[in-house]
Formats: C-alpha cells, sequence, structure tokens
C-alpha cells in the first residue's frame, strides 16, 4: 500500500519507517489495544510452562482470552506456533484464570469463560505468501495482523482477511491427531452457521440488513460470532441475531444516545441480552429499513 500526502494537488509518498524492534510494535500495540482490536489487555510478557506469550489479551464480546504474538521474523511457521498456543491455554486453564484475576482485580470463574472462542493474533509488519495462505481457512483460529508506520506519526493496522472460497481447517486437522483436538474443541463461526438456522426469508431478510449495514461506510466488517454477527468500524457497533421468523439487532449506545423519534427500539439496558448496547430492535420484515438504517448509522 502507497501513502501519499496532498499539497495543493501535488501527491508526494510518504516514506514507511520500519519497526526497529518487535518491542517497539508490542508497545505500540498494547497501549492502544481497545482502539485497534476491541480487546481488553491483560497481561505482558505472561510466562506458563516454560512459554512467553507477549500479549495475553481478553475478548469480552465473546468471553474468550486471545493470545498476541509480535513478529520481525518473516520466517516463522505461524501455523505451528498458533496451534502451540491454543494448545497451551486449553491445557492450562486456570492459570489463564488467576493471572486475569489478579491482573485486572476481578473474579472471573472457568465457567465465564467460552474457551471455544479462544484464538491466537500475529501482529507483523508483513508476512510472506506461505504464512498468509497458510492460515487461509475459514474456521481456523488464528489471526494475521500488518501494522506498517510511516512519516508524519501514521500507523497503518490492517487484518489480513480469509478469502471467500477458503477451505475448513478440518481437512487439516484429520491428518494430524494434535491439531484435530484443538480443532474440535476450538470452534470459529461463519455467518452461515447463523443463516442455516433460519427460514430462507429470515437469511434473505438478515442479507438485506447486512447489505444496507456495509452501506453505511466502506470500512465496516463483518464479524460473526457464537451468538450473533457483529458489525464493526474500530469497535463493534451493531450486533445481529438471526432467529427462525426474525432478527434482532442491537445498537451499541448507551441508554438516552438514541434518537428514535418512532420509538422503534427498546430499552434493554436492564434486560439480559446478546452484545452490547441498551437498544434492541425486533425486525420480521423491511419495511422500516431506512429508518432502522439511521437508528444504527448513530453508532458508528
Amino acid at each position: 500500500m502507497n501513502l501519499f500526502t496532498n499539497s495543493n494537488g501535488q501527491l508526494s509518498t510518504l516514506e514507511e519507517l520500519p519497526f526497529k524492534f518487535e518491542k517497539e510494535i508490542q508497545a505500540l500495540f498494547e497501549a492502544n489495544l481497545p482502539n485497534l482490536t476491541s480487546l481488553e489487555f491483560v497481561k505482558s510478557e505472561f510466562t506458563i510452562k516454560n512459554k512467553r506469550i507477549d500479549t495475553l489479551a481478553f475478548d469480552n464480546s465473546s468471553m474468550a482470552f486471545v493470545i498476541i504474538e509480535y513478529k520481525r521474523d518473516r520466517n516463522i511457521s505461524v501455523i505451528d506456533q498458533g496451534f502451540t498456543y491454543l494448545s497451551l491455554m486449553l491445557e492450562n486453564r486456570a492459570d489463564f484464570i488467576v493471572e486475569y484475576n489478579e491482573s485486572l482485580k476481578r473474579l472471573l470463574k472457568r465457567n465465564d469463560v467460552d474457551w471455544s472462542q479462544t484464538r491466537v493474533v500475529f501482529v507483523s509488519p508483513s508476512f510472506t505468501e506461505n504464512q498468509i495462505q497458510a492460515t487461509n481457512f475459514k474456521d481456523i483460529a488464528i489471526e494475521l495482523w500488518e501494522i506498517k508506520r510511516y512519516q508524519n506519526d501514521i500507523i497503518v493496522v490492517n487484518q489480513i482477511k480469509k478469502t471467500p472460497s477458503a477451505e475448513s481447517v478440518k481437512t487439516l486437522s484429520q491428518r494430524d491427531q494434535s491439531l484435530k483436538k484443538i480443532t474440535d474443541e476450538i470452534k470459529v463461526f461463519t455467518e452461515q452457521d447463523h443463516t442455516s438456522q433460519a427460514s430462507y426469508t429470515i437469511a434473505e431478510l438478515y442479507e438485506s440488513y447486512k447489505n444496507s449495514i456495509l452501506n453505511l461506510s466502506e470500512s465496516i466488517e463483518v464479524n460473526p460470532q457464537k451468538w450473533y454477527v457483529a458489525f464493526k468500524k474500530t469497535n463493534n457497533f451493531a450486533y445481529v441475531e438471526i432467529l427462525k421468523k426474525s432478527i434482532r439487532i442491537i445498537i451499541n449506545l448507551k441508554i438516552g444516545q438514541l434518537d428514535d423519534p418512532k420509538n422503534v427500539a427498546k430499552n434493554v439496558s436492564n434486560i439480559g441480552h446478546r452484545g452490547y448496547g441498551d437498544y434492541l430492535i425486533q425486525v420480521e420484515n423491511d419495511s422500516q429499513i431506512e429508518y432502522i438504517m439511521s437508528l444504527i448509522k448513530q453508532a458508528l
């Protein structure tokens, strides 16, 4: 990616300023973790069973731990290292719970954590084509994030997405029992996991709302989770739960922040529900889709 500055119509290329040390990347990421990833920072340099984890984080939306590793060396096997860390976590769950509670001064219980949503994130200025292909499985719990630094204190962070034709990691794990044990326990959800449980009419309704949400901004990402499909810009701003006869939309705004003159959104601030936000909209058709988009847009 080339970045330019515009001075009176004249474009000048911004020079990339490479990171000298992994520690620079780590310090930058940890200091800005919520803004970059929507994750909560737990511990830096967490050591367990003679393994050192660069950053231990927690995803409050999926209630799962996330391991983050930083790399300047491109000659690594992200698959081998990723599955090693996933196995390490699943075999030492109590240690991660203790670290979370001691670091954040909270009381997280073992059963509060959804271990099936555990994942590993690798952060590097660049990845090789082999590394990208090795993780190009639609349901693998390993993510690749690129980070680059440019002149004028510009930082670009980009998650490398799986291709639409990506296969299932189960084709790989069936040949390796140690990988199979991990992939049998950890589940990476897709939109199909949600739409397959709905009627054709509701699946089509979801597609209509999804496309309308994506049209609100070019930088919106679709992030399927266990209970819903989240829509993310910088952070998750809306959650769609697909039911058999309708869809539910949670708008991530606190009560009093939504301008809703038609009173379409229900106050669920004191009611248990999936996702974050105090407003819920129950949808059975697309008759008010434009108005509902005006509500969702307020959370961007």
